[in-house]
């Protein structure tokens, strides 16, 4: 499938023109309408840009049924549109394209709805009917065609929207489901029925047939050890509110199922696994701005968990561009450990310091010009912490700068973190900067 504009008013080329392009991508074809120049000429006359209520409920109709629908076919990722009167997006499977445009042609010249509505009616999937209460076996080529497993995931989704527990289970060509409602989604929505109207409880009291499917036993249990038991009761107690993870994500439950959180956590506690393709001669590498590039990106993914962590603006190393040459020789250590970067440390050149006696509440001291090499920021795996892994960098920096560790200076204000590791390398003192 090409890509290609629809112009729908007579001169194509007037900046007031409403167009609806069409592009293709590997899933799905998006159709855009662009009212943009549309909606300014219209708002300079004094008359109204917003769509009618109707024109806005036919397009979400179609959107809802046509994401399922990619969805439903295999699809794994999301979808994203705005709103207002200026742009107008769809999706289409490409069977359905030329009817989206078409449809979409009619909604916006003639107000005619009717087609959008039937496409949405052609494109709805029988959610309700795979999801109502009952065991059923849905097969591949009668039901569905995509993947089992792919559908499985589908309906999970659509189900969780619901309230409903699956019980499901992929074949190699069919899907079995068993859709039940659990007492705590049961007690939720009666007791906030606003938040979910139109919904019905058709899953609690259900009683199987004697005909109804039986799923085949694929051995290892029984095939439902739960008939005829005990619901499970609930109370309400309470419990710790979703503030941070130490790890710096957020500890309620994301919409992406905690997966982003998940894989964050492991890198923040184990470490940053580096790419296959870059060769690690020794434990420690020294990474500059005139590094290679696999190298700085490494840098850079490293020096997102302390920023994520300690909720920085910025991350401490920040070069990705071509190769260059800095004035104050900026540069990052990477500790490696079990395959993994545990230790980080972020470090330049500088020539203005002031003692200090890492006391708390003391001032710091006199000036100092000297030039001596600058701990911008240290960070270090979660689970090497207490380990000597911050004082092994601060080690390195110093026999690589060519000075002692006392001589070294460090990015004030000083964390907690940090008074403790100075105290521990320097304990008569340090240099600040």
């Amino acid at each position: 499938m090409t890509e290609r504009t629809i112009y729908l008013d007579p001169d194509p080329h007037d900046w007031r023109c409403r167009r609806i392009r069409v592009h293709a991508s590997r899933w799905y074809a998006t159709i855009s309408l662009d009212r943009d120049g549309y909606v300014d000429a219209t708002s300079s006359r004094g008359d109204t840009p917003e769509l009618p209520a109707a024109y806005t409920e036919a397009v979400d109709r179609v959107r809802e049924a046509s994401t399922d629908r990619i969805w439903f076919d295999g699809y794994p990722g999301s979808f994203s549109w705005g709103n207002g009167p200026r742009w107008v997006n769809l999706f289409a499977p490409f069977p359905h394209v030329e009817a989206t445009v078409e449809a979409l042609r009619l909604a916006e010249l003639d107000r005619d709805y009717s087609s959008l509505h039937a496409l949405a009616d052609r494109l709805v999937l029988p959610i309700d009917d795979w999801l109502a209460p009952g065991e059923r076996e849905l097969v591949r080529g009668v039901d569905f065609d995509s993947q089992p497993g792919a559908f499985l995931r589908f309906l999970r989704g659509k189900a969780k929207g619901r309230g409903v527990r699956l019980n499901g289970r992929a074949t190699a060509g069919s899907v079995w489901v068993r859709p039940t409602l659990s007492l705590v989604e049961k007690q939720r929505r009666e007791m906030f029925p606003e938040q979910y109207p139109g919904w019905e409880d058709c899953w609690t009291g259900y009683v199987e047939s004697d005909d109804a499917p039986s799923r085949p036993w694929v051995g290892s249990r029984g095939q439902d050890l739960s008939y005829g038991a005990t619901p499970v009761h609930f109370r309400a107690v309470e419990t710790p509110g979703s503030g941070d993870c130490p790890c710096g994500m957020r500890l309620q439950e994301p919409l992406d199922d905690g997966k982003e959180h998940i894989a964050h956590h492991a890198a923040w506690a184990f470490g940053i696994r580096p790419p296959r393709n870059l060769d690690w001669w020794s434990d420690l590498a020294v990474v500059t701005t005139q590094s290679p590039i696999a190298w700085r990106k490494l840098a850079y993914q490293v020096a997102r968990m302390p920023q994520k962590e300690n909720h920085y603006d910025f991350r401490s190393w920040s070069h990705l561009d071509e190769p260059e040459v800095t004035t104050d020789n900026m540069r990052a250590y990477l500790l490696k450990a079990n395959g993994y970067v545990i230790g980080y440390l972020a470090a330049h050149d500088t020539s203005e310091h002031r003692s200090w006696d890492l006391i708390d509440g003391s001032r710091y001291g006199d000036e100092d010009d000297a030039l001596r090499p600058r701990i911008i920021l240290i960070w270090v795996a979660d689970t090497y912490r207490r380990k000597g892994v911050g004082a092994t960098l601060v080690q390195a920096l110093a026999d690589d700068f060519g000075c002692q560790v006392a001589d070294v200076s460090w990015s004030s204000p000083v964390s907690d973190a940090g008074r403790r590791l100075a105290r521990r390398v320097s304990p008569e003192g340090i240099w600040v900067s």
